[in-house]
């Protein structure tokens, strides 16, 4: 590797560690949280934040836009929303001669990073009008088809807890997130300290860590960062694991899952465990780094049984199942 080359991926990677730290500063605790979001981005993917109300999941999304030199838009999702509210409408206008045109006026998703906030509270129509958004950086309205700009990031907040007026994704639409993102709790240290801070740290304004130009960097960085054969099957096994016909399955699993994790599954674990190998200082993907991202990347994956769903196996435990069967 040239010194050059050496150089840059140390200049782009403590861009990476000051927009983590600037995230950090502004989302108290539960660091992993942070560093998740951080490789849902570098992995070139969406991000699922999942949390009760009130544990800061829209702040850390704003955050996040904040401290990058890209465009930024945030779409409130509720039952009346329409797809042409998201992905942009046909407008007919009328010039001084009287000639009538129609015009193509872009949504809120022609954006670098979308905030969807509660996206379970949007139809299945208008969480439908996203997918092709997400999975092929690509919006076909009125029998056109237009191109996202690079980078394109969703980061999408939903509550778990409400129910009513709501609309669980679906399978399809949970497939296109990289990575699930849970939000748990503040402790009680960590209680205090949002509670002594919170309003210092909503005047203090957020240094922009990293450009356009630097993100796209690091996403093509990422993608090229090797990973041995030995790390590539130890990511199928724990992918085959999860299925409960297969004979790397344990009785967790067998006993909960109807459907296991698909192959785009694998290709979110390596692409969150290049990010993350890339990002802590490595050039090759190390097992530790699937290790970390096993339960983020597949744990949204898993289609239960009935009785998985209303066991008492989370869904971590059976994704942990399955990497222990893997190993």
């Amino acid at each position: 590797m040239s010194q050059d080359l050496e150089r840059e991926i140390e200049r782009l990677r403590d861009g990476a560690s000051r927009l983590a730290a600037t995230l950090a500063a502004r989302f108290v605790g539960q660091q992993h949280v942070v560093e998740e979001l951080v490789a849902a981005l570098i992995g070139g993917g969406h991000a699922l934040i999942e949390g009760a109300p009130g544990l800061g999941k829209t702040t850390l999304a704003r955050t996040l836009a904040a401290g990058l030199d890209l465009a930024f838009a945030r779409v409130q999702c509720t039952p009346d929303l329409m797809p042409s509210d998201v992905v942009g409408a046909r407008i007919l206008e009328e010039d001084e001669r009287g000639a009538r045109r129609f015009r193509f006026e872009p949504g809120p998703v022609f954006t670098h990073v979308l905030l969807l906030d509660e996206i379970n509270r949007a139809t299945p129509r208008t969480q439908s009008a996203l997918l092709e958004a997400m999975a092929e950086r690509q919006v076909t309205a009125h029998g056109e088809t237009r191109r996202l700009e690079d980078p394109f990031f969703v980061a999408a907040t939903q509550n778990p807890i409400e129910m009513e007026g709501t609309y669980p994704l679906p399978e399809a639409q949970l497939d296109r997130f990289l990575l699930q993102v849970r939000v748990g709790a503040p402790s009680e240290d960590e209680l205090v300290t949002i509670l002594g801070a919170g309003a210092a740290l909503a005047d203090t304004p957020v240094e922009r860590a990293l450009t356009r130009a630097e993100v796209v960097r690091l996403r093509a960085l990422a993608r090229e960062l090797p990973a041995s054969d030995g790390v590539l099957r130890h990511i199928a096994r724990i992918v085959r694991a999860t299925h409960p016909d297969s004979e790397l399955s344990g009785p967790a699993v067998r006993a909960a899952v109807r459907h296991g994790a698909s192959p785009r599954g694998a290709q979110a674990l390596l692409a969150a465990a290049r990010a993350h190998a890339l990002l802590s200082g490595r050039l090759h993907v190390a097992p530790q780094d699937v290790g970390r991202f096993v339960a983020p990347a597949l744990r949204h994956r898993l289609v239960l049984t009935w009785e998985g769903e209303g066991g008492t196996a989370a869904r971590d435990a059976l994704v942990a199942e399955a990497l222990a069967r893997a190993s």
